[in-house]
């Protein structure tokens, strides 16, 4: 679903105006994948979450799949080529040896006018929150109108097939969000939290990801039902008062938990992973781009967490 950029407010508040994403067409069969390991159809569906898995082609490279998701947002948007004063890509495996950085060659690519700004922002699974809030202060700064934060992380570039604790999880996938002024959603401050102590439970190795589960999981649950009330107390807001709750894909399992800590609006916790499988800083976007069209959406709490091990939440708002 696309925002209705035809709606204007006063003023010059940069905000959300349209999401489009990119899903690779190959795929993995993850409940035949899982069946090769000695898992049950049970525990894909219910623990982790995901029985199909995007994958990107060899031929495809990072700044390939970015350039996509941004064509699929020109084309369904009144945003075009030459409006575009900066783009912002989320990723921690970009094109090449990562130098230079990927957001130039998704400029080349796209053919974009030579007199912008370009950078790419190292972090995964709290990306999106943290883009968010970089690329609104970034242009506030430079009195800029139109931005696009990009996500793509391909874990399939770094993970080892042979892991049942990565090769079952992680799906490829880019998203492009258009920021910009007299935008129908406003983006809160966020709040953040980072134990760099914990980063070794999730990090690269001889170009391979290794990743220790319970770890993840432990730091996850432990945090995010806190971070929440911390930032709805900030904004002196209940649980109800918020429409959906769009946290990262990490697994099923992650998400159920974290939900029970709020009974009362536990249905709007969206787990929606089964086709795209953890997509690191691509998944919250693709859950507000699917399930924003409710029009009686008013709130939206979005929180990521992961490499780092790092935690960022913020609240979206929309505005009439």
């Amino acid at each position: 679903m696309y925002w209705a950029d035809s709606i204007h407010f006063g003023g010059s508040m940069i905000g959300i105006k349209g999401i489009a994403s990119y899903l690779p067409s190959g795929f993995i069969d993850n409940l035949e994948q899982g069946r090769s390991f000695g898992e049950t159809e049970v525990y894909i569906r219910n623990r982790i979450g995901a029985w199909k898995l995007p994958r990107k082609a060899e031929n495809e490279d990072t700044s390939d799949l970015c350039v996509n998701a941004v064509r699929n947002l020109l084309g369904s948007t009144s945003l075009t080529v030459d409006a575009i004063e900066v783009i912002a890509l989320v990723t921690q495996n970009g094109d090449g040896d990562r130098v230079p950085h990927t957001s130039p060659i998704v400029q080349q690519k796209l053919a974009l006018n030579i007199n912008i700004a370009a950078f790419d922002i190292s972090l995964g699974c709290s990306g999106y929150v943290y883009g968010l809030a970089i690329l609104k202060g970034f242009m506030e700064a430079s009195n800029l109108k139109n931005g696009v934060l990009i996500t793509c992380d391909p874990y399939s570039k770094i993970i080892d097939p042979a892991d049942r604790g990565t090769t079952l999880l992680f799906g490829d996938a880019a998203t492009a969000t258009w920021i910009g002024e007299g935008a129908e959603w406003a983006i809160s401050p966020p709040m953040y939290l980072t134990d760099g102590s914990l980063g070794k439970f999730l990090q690269v190795e001889d170009g391979i990801l290794q990743m220790n589960g319970r770890k993840i999981y432990n730091f996850v649950v432990s945090n995010t039902p806190d971070h929440i009330r911390k930032i709805l107390d900030r904004e002196s807001l209940k649980p109800e008062d918020i429409d959906l709750y769009c946290l990262h894909q990490g697994s099923a399992a992650m998400l159920e938990t974290v939900s029970r800590k709020f009974d009362l609006v536990k249905d709007r916790f969206v787990i929606d992973m089964a086709e795209t499988g953890n997509t690191v800083s691509s998944s919250i976007p693709l859950l507000i781009e699917e399930h924003i069209n409710g029009s009686g959406i008013r709130r939206i709490l979005i929180s990521g967490f992961g490499v780092g091990l790092s935690l960022a939440t913020t609240i979206l708002c929309r505005r009439n």
